[in-house]
């Protein structure tokens, strides 16, 4: 029985963690939508984390962009063109990259490189005392800290799974052509891909980008912010951070693609 009690225990545990980043999440959003909050420190706040999370990050995530679009899209030309399936080619690719491969990679991307930096620094504000130093000031940590670090996570992702998918397609033709393979005009690769395009897909990509990237930030800023003093704490929280980011990613990448095209 202890064994069972055990296994409810943690079931309870995880409903009321899941339930406390849903309520988070929808607090930050709701909070948004208010113009009366976006005072000018904090969107220095926001600009300063799409900079980070999403600016410095294009070099990277251009490389990753480049190697998988010359990896898959180059795959798929010369497979088709091979068996004379040229016009299968446009949604195969969109099948692969625009609804799973681009979202994915560009999520653990992001929660590897700005969810452990955002838990750490919050943790380690939290340990500082800084969070009761802003909370004395009359400066609400979930609006000054939380806000701005979960819109701009959400916004670096989805910008950063345009651009990852743009260039995987161009990598990709650029490729077949310095090859020799016959990938045709670019107007009719690009046709190719635009006519395989649907409204779930552009749906799908902007569920699988900006839901995950607001859960990321919002579990990273709860993990961060949950510290409760000490200096060793603060590595805990960003690991923390980075599994429940991951689980959560995961949780809403299946169910967005279960419920827009099942």
């Amino acid at each position: 029985m202890s064994f069972v009690g055990t296994i409810g225990e943690q079931t309870i545990n995880a409903f009321r963690r899941q339930r406390h980043v849903v309520a988070v999440a929808a607090t930050v959003m709701a909070a948004a939508c208010r113009m009366t909050y976006w005072s000018r420190p904090i969107r220095n706040v926001l600009a300063r984390q799409i900079l980070f999370t999403g600016l410095d990050a294009v070099r990277f995530v251009g490389v990753i962009a480049l190697l998988v679009g010359l990896s898959v899209v180059l795959q798929t030309q010369v497979w088709f063109s091979r068996f004379g399936q040229s016009s299968l080619i446009g949604p195969l690719l969109v099948a692969v990259i625009i609804r799973e491969a681009g979202p994915l990679l560009v999520n653990f991307l992001v929660i590897g490189r700005s969810g452990t930096a955002i838990s750490s620094e919050l943790s380690t504000m939290r340990v500082a005392g800084e969070i009761r130093l802003l909370d004395g000031m009359g400066l609400d940590p979930l609006i000054y800290l939380v806000m701005p670090r979960v819109i701009g996570v959400a916004v670096s992702v989805f910008c950063l799974t345009i651009l990852f998918i743009v260039l995987s397609f161009a990598s990709g033709y650029m490729g077949g052509l310095l090859l020799g393979l016959n990938v045709g005009a670019p107007s009719v690769f690009v046709d190719s891909v635009f006519s395989a395009i649907r409204l779930p897909d552009v749906l799908n990509v902007l569920a699988k980008t900006f839901i995950p990237g607001m859960l990321t930030g919002t579990i990273c800023c709860i993990e961060g912010l949950s510290v409760r003093g000490a200096m060793t704490e603060v590595p805990q929280a960003a690991t923390r951070g980075v599994i429940r980011s991951v689980a959560a990613m995961f949780t809403v990448l299946v169910l967005v693609s279960v419920l827009t095209y099942l």
